[in-house]
């Protein structure tokens, strides 16, 4: 799947040089830890023409799959980015709006008065994020697990079956681009250490290991999978710990052979103390609630 994002912050003191952009990077980062590749940044004022033409940008002449925009969505007078986003999408997808307003409300009463909209041009998705940074992440972290495969229906030749089996996962990436990925992101000066685990299916079954258990039966393969939702919060809540920067983490899905990759998990963060206590966290939390794992025997 083409897995190219643009992010536009839409600010007139950001324009200008006046507030730091906290929540364009933000979403940016969010992305990244998502498998996207940012292809495309901008900041424009709160400008109903200049925000159109941006987005049209990404769109006709970019063709980028998925624009995400941050602020512009409130009560203000020059709050323009839904009026200008309907402007140029020719379908409207009403229920991703409607899912990052209930998270919303979930949080604070005030989540009903964002006007986020969200729809399609051609081949590109354009989702509105609020502009604070917290309301962005918390809008975007309800509905990203669901673009993917919105965005996949969107690029394909035809129409999506939703009703069929899941595709093979995707190759396990290579851990010498995800660090290569990290030490280039803007917040990479605050990171002094990484550390990666990548899990393998092994011979000895579970029981053996750990409750020292006879088994006379070999592993010799294994039926993985995971829930995406609760993936997605255990990745927020490792990201929250203390001192904590980037965090990465890809799962195999399907029936796997001993030797196979059964995850990959990067963590970075300041100091060794942190970033340990941060990976342990979470690979113990996707091994007990993120995924299920049965042992094939002979």
């Amino acid at each position: 799947m083409n897995r190219k994002a643009a992010v536009i912050t839409i600010s007139d003191k950001g324009s200008r040089g006046e507030r730091v952009d906290t929540s364009g990077p933000a979403l940016c980062g969010m992305l990244l830890e998502g498998g996207y590749d940012i292809v495309h940044t901008a900041i424009v004022p709160d400008d109903y023409e200049k925000i159109r033409a941006e987005l049209l940008f990404c769109a006709d002449t970019e063709e980028i799959p998925l624009v995400l925009t941050t602020g512009g969505t409130g009560f203000s007078p020059r709050d323009v980015t839904p009026e200008a986003t309907k402007s140029v999408i020719e379908r409207e997808t009403p229920g991703i709006p409607e899912a990052m307003r209930a998270e919303s409300m979930r949080i604070t009463p005030r989540g009903c008065l964002s006007r986020s909209t969200a729809g399609i041009r051609r081949k590109t998705l354009i989702v509105n994020l609020p502009g604070s940074e917290k309301a962005a992440r918390e809008n975007l972290l309800a509905v990203l697990p669901a673009l993917e495969h919105g965005i996949e229906m969107l690029l394909s030749a035809g129409s999506a079956d939703c009703g069929t089996p899941k595709p093979a996962a995707a190759e396990k990436p290579s851990a010498d681009v995800w660090l290569k990925e990290a030490k280039a992101g803007m917040h990479a000066g605050k990171i002094g250490m990484y550390l990666i685990h990548n899990g393998v299916v092994r011979e000895t079954s579970r029981a053996s290991v750990r409750d020292h258990a006879e088994q006379t039966k070999p592993v010799i393969g294994m039926k993985f999978s995971f829930d995406a939702g609760k993936l997605e919060e255990a990745i927020n809540e490792a990201r929250a710990m203390e001192g904590i920067v980037s965090v990465r983490v890809w799962l195999a899905d399907g029936v796997l052979q001993v030797g196979d990759d059964i995850m990959m998990v990067l963590i970075g963060g300041d100091i060794r103390p942190h970033v340990t206590a941060a990976l342990d966290f979470l690979v113990g939390k996707i091994k007990a609630e993120c995924v299920k794992e049965e042992e094939l025997y002979e």
